[in-house]
């Protein structure tokens, strides 16, 4: 085998041509510093996050310390939401525009034909006979209804006031009943006819008692041997 020469000087080129860009078209400095301030935007956002937890923390210890709930805070957001969306373009848009539309509707010729419609309807209903004829009925049964009621409770106030009239009398006349001639005699009776009953059972039992009762000769003990 024959030796092949080398060229020195196309391999000296070749090493000290620059490194061909990558497939987005950036160069390996460009590609470096981008990746430099990658990692330091990371690190940022890291930090960031770290103080927005403490500072949660923070505003979570301080509503503690106010009394407020978390229905406070969401009733609070909720109205800085709506006043968000009352002041933004959107909705002030909007509502000139649905004003514009109302006045439109309320003056054309169509929206006005039909409030003289329903004005002549409900003056026409206001002035039949049947109408009329239904408001005196329903008139009519609620002052019935009305005095039923006031009879019905003045009724019941009447009953109420004999019943307390009655035991008013009643506990007045127990005691002049018991005072009066008739039975106080009533009462002498009775006490009579008490004693006399009374004074004949005693007698009786003495007679039952007592030695002639038991025959004319009184028993002879007997003597002793």
């Amino acid at each position: 085998m024959t030796d092949v020469p080398v060229d020195n000087a196309s391999t000296a080129a070749g090493a000290a041509s620059p490194k061909p860009p990558s497939y987005n078209g950036l160069t390996e400095a460009e590609e470096e510093e981008l990746k430099a301030e990658l990692t330091k935007v990371e690190e940022e956002i890291v930090t960031l996050r770290q103080v927005l937890a403490a500072k949660e923390r923070h505003c979570g210890e301080l509503k503690r310390k106010l009394g407020l709930t978390p229905f406070d805070g969401l009733k609070q957001n909720l109205s800085k939401s709506w006043h968000d969306v009352q002041v933004s373009n959107a909705y002030v848009k909007t509502s000139e525009k649905l004003g514009e539309w109302n006045g439109k509707l309320t003056q054309s010729d169509l929206y006005v034909s039909a409030s003289s419609t329903l004005e002549d309807w409900n003056e026409k209903l206001t002035q039949s006979e049947a109408y009329k004829k239904t408001q005196e009925t329903l008139s009519q049964a609620g002052q019935k209804t009305s005095a039923a009621l006031s009879n019905v409770g003045s009724v019941i106030s009447r009953k109420l006031g004999d019943m307390s009239s009655y035991s008013i009398r009643h506990s007045i006349s127990m005691p002049a009943m018991r005072n009066s001639a008739t039975f106080k005699s009533f009462e002498d009776r009775v006490g009579t006819i008490k004693s006399k009953v009374v004074g004949s059972r005693e007698n009786s039992a003495d007679e039952l008692h007592s030695p002639s009762a038991s025959g004319d000769n009184p028993p002879q003990d007997n003597a002793p041997f």
